[in-house]
């Protein structure tokens, strides 16, 4: 059989490795705290999955769906931003809702990219960022978006070193996996700065509700005047409502890019299960104490971590929004690689991380740490590192 020339482009996947060890030793009747896959355990508060329920008794409810999102849908997402971020979104024309804000963003490649475009995105990243337009054909060029980085001059100078013209850049804060927060001030900055240099801006604004500092809450890049322009901004609610497995989310802003998603969709799926979307919406008309709720379990966890893992011995830095710590290798651990010294956790403490260069190149030298065991699992982990750390 011939060769699959796309599949050329995807490397083998970082974390296959440990995800083997790990899976070898739950095999062998290890307890593995596994701080590794991003994946929410806190439950989708009550009335949601009651909604779900409810719905899902109406035979109607059983058909086709809409690819874009059922009006009420739409409507509520527009009601939350204007809610949240005093930004006004017309739901016919500038919102759709997509099958996670991942499916969100490996469509707006399809749409956006041609062979031989290039593109800007962060490094380190979620794999999507970067493998949704290599996928379809477009070259990229990386910014480092680590800790102590000016993020206007380590773009401007990425633009304007680059041989080709740069056709879109990823924005993602508060990032996965580092954590990184941006201002206002800084979208004020980009958004001039892209209609100078014609570049699309598509904002991964997944973490909104997930922040611990309530002066410096994230903005949506939409607030800024005349970013609808040029931008389209992705949302979830799999963190912010803990409805990882659901799917829903959204792609909102420029009216063009919208409906040449909508056009992509329409081809590729009839949109979630109708139940799900109907719930979806009773979620974005929630009371704000249900996000307050999930974000002060993350808050709780995140202080537990800090303190119990830098008694330990490790010193982790202590993230101001997102559900992921990202964190240097310890002093000790230093001359290895990411990933030897997550097997090294996994295999002698019992505690599964992701290695950093799973994020790309400037994610080597980190690993990240998923809030998603609850705290007495993670002072448990604290004294398997002590352990580990003594020896």
């Amino acid at each position: 059989m011939r060769e699959l020339e796309k599949l050329e482009r995807l490397p083998p996947y970082v974390f296959t490795e440990v995800n083997r060890i790990k899976d070898l030793a739950r095999s062998q009747g290890k307890d593995i705290i596994d701080f590794g896959m991003g994946n929410p355990d806190i439950p989708t508060p009550k009335h949601i999955v009651d909604k779900l329920v409810e719905t899902s008794l109406d035979p109607k409810m059983h058909r086709y769906s809409a690819s874009r999102g059922i009006s009420g849908l739409r409507k509520a997402n527009a009601q939350y931003y204007e809610r949240r971020f005093n930004v006004k979104l017309d739901y016919d024309k500038e919102v759709i809702a997509t099958i996670g804000s991942k499916e969100g963003l490996a469509n707006m490649a399809q749409v956006l990219a041609s062979e031989g475009d290039t593109i800007l995105v962060p490094n380190p990243a979620y794999p999507i960022h970067a493998f949704g337009f290599i996928i379809n054909g477009a070259n990229l060029i990386h910014y480092n978006v680590n800790a102590g980085i000016d993020l206007m001059t380590e773009i401007s100078s990425k633009v304007e070193n680059s041989k080709k013209d740069i056709k879109a850049m990823i924005l993602n804060f508060p990032s996965n996996p580092t954590a990184e927060i941006c201002s206002l001030d800084f979208y004020k900055e980009i958004v001039p700065y892209a209609k100078k240099h014609d570049i699309i801006l598509l904002s991964d604004l997944a973490y909104a509700e997930i922040y611990f500092d309530e002066n410096e809450i994230p903005s949506s890049i939409l607030e800024v005047d005349g970013a609808k322009d040029i931008a389209v901004e992705f949302t979830s609610l799999s963190k912010s409502f803990s409805m990882p497995g659901w799917r829903m989310g959204f792609a909102v802003g420029n009216e063009y890019l919208i409906s040449a998603l909508t056009r992509i969709k329409s081809y590729l799926d009839y949109g979630a299960f109708t139940p799900i979307q109907v719930a979806s919406a009773a979620a974005l008309n929630s009371e704000k104490s249900i996000i307050d709720d999930i974000r002060n379990v993350y808050k709780e966890r995140r202080d537990v971590l800090v303190e119990s893992f830098s008694r330990s011995g490790w010193d982790i830095p202590c993230p101001k929004a997102t559900m992921f710590a990202w964190s240097p290798l310890p002093e000790k651990f230093k001359h290895l690689s990411s990933l030897e010294f997550s097997k090294i956790l996994l295999e002698e403490a019992d505690i599964a991380v992701s290695p950093g260069i799973g994020f790309g190149d400037n994610g080597e030298g980190f690993v990240r740490l998923s809030m998603v065991e609850n705290e007495q699992r993670i002072r448990q982990a604290a004294r398997n590192l002590k352990r580990l750390f003594d020896e």
